[in-house]
């Protein structure tokens, strides 16, 4: 199996909110063969290289006011807050081990709705921008592309990388869904409703082929949400678990060809039966370790 990074605290304990926190602890056990790594949370200065100040302190501290609660959906708590630290710090830590195993897989994160001044739609922190500006700091990462293949438009990623051409980003989503605002990524591919197998993946495959040709990054941060699916509360789309795998599989085969490490993150899911949420979730961590091993 590729590395796997994982920490108990990434389940919420939203009880019974629409967002299934608990499917991550319900994916680590499915994959329980699999060593894991266990994450640190992200720090101060790492969160602040996307947010700002004043929104990291509101985060840390349960400041947050009544309209900012509204738009992030969830209810505020020490444990939610440090959640989201840890996630950021888990995206981090993949996107580390990618760049020496070739792929690596966070059992969490994807948060795309967070913006630098505030979090929306089930997202506090981007940890996909923080793991992203940490290496580019650190100079180990120049180029870099975010594919998104969520339901939801990657607004939140689509805002922080508008004006950088070091960061190129795809989205792949039902149009007519949430967020109504949707800032522009570098390649969005909106999709009707009721989008199914044949057409999402026609869609697809040719788009990230020409987007890595065009694009050749040093990593790939593959937001690998499961809410296309066609049960699923959330969405309006209709892949099958076989769809969304070869979904899966076109991404990792794309990158994989060119030796492009990849970072997989999770974001959505809100299946009305939370097993197939994971189940879809598993068989992307399972899709990543048969597609990189064809090509080792």
């Amino acid at each position: 199996m590729i590395p796997l990074v994982y920490h108990p605290a990434y389940d919420l304990n939203l009880g019974t909110h629409v967002f299934p926190a608990q499917k991550y602890r319900l994916i680590r056990e499915r994959l329980a063969d699999s060593p894991v790594h266990t994450p640190e949370p992200a720090t101060d200065a790492q969160v602040q290289l996307v947010h700002t100040p004043a929104w990291t302190t509101a985060l840390r501290d349960g400041t947050l006011t009544p309209r900012q609660l509204q738009t992030l959906e969830i209810p505020w708590s020490p444990a939610m807050a440090h959640g989201f630290r840890l996630a950021a710090g888990g995206t981090l830590l993949a996107a580390r081990l990618a760049l020496t195993h070739g792929a690596a897989y966070n059992i969490g994160g994807g948060f795309h709705h967070a913006f630098p001044n505030h979090g929306e739609g089930f997202c506090a922190l981007h940890d996909v921008a923080i793991a992203i500006r940490t290496l580019q700091a650190e100079g180990l990462i120049p180029r870099v592309m975010v594919i998104d293949t969520d339901v939801h438009h990657g607004n939140g990623t689509a805002a922080i990388f508008a004006t950088d051409p070091s960061v190129f980003t795809l989205s792949i989503h039902q149009q007519n869904n949430y967020p109504a605002v949707k800032p522009p990524s570098d390649l969005d591919l909106p999709l009707a409703d009721g989008v199914g197998d044949e057409e999402y993946l026609a869609t697809l495959q040719p788009a990230v082929e020409r987007a890595l040709a065009s694009f050749p990054p040093d990593i790939l941060f593959y937001v690998a949400g499961a809410d296309p699916y066609y049960d699923d509360q959330l969405g309006g789309l209709d892949l099958s678990l076989a769809g969304l795998l070869a979904r899966d599989e076109a991404v990792f085969a794309a990158a994989m060809r060119r030796r492009i490490p990849v970072v997989v993150t999770l974001a959505g899911g809100y299946a009305r039966r939370v097993e197939d949420t994971v189940t879809i979730h598993t068989n992307t961590a399972r899709s990543a370790y048969k597609t990189l091993s064809s090509y080792a």
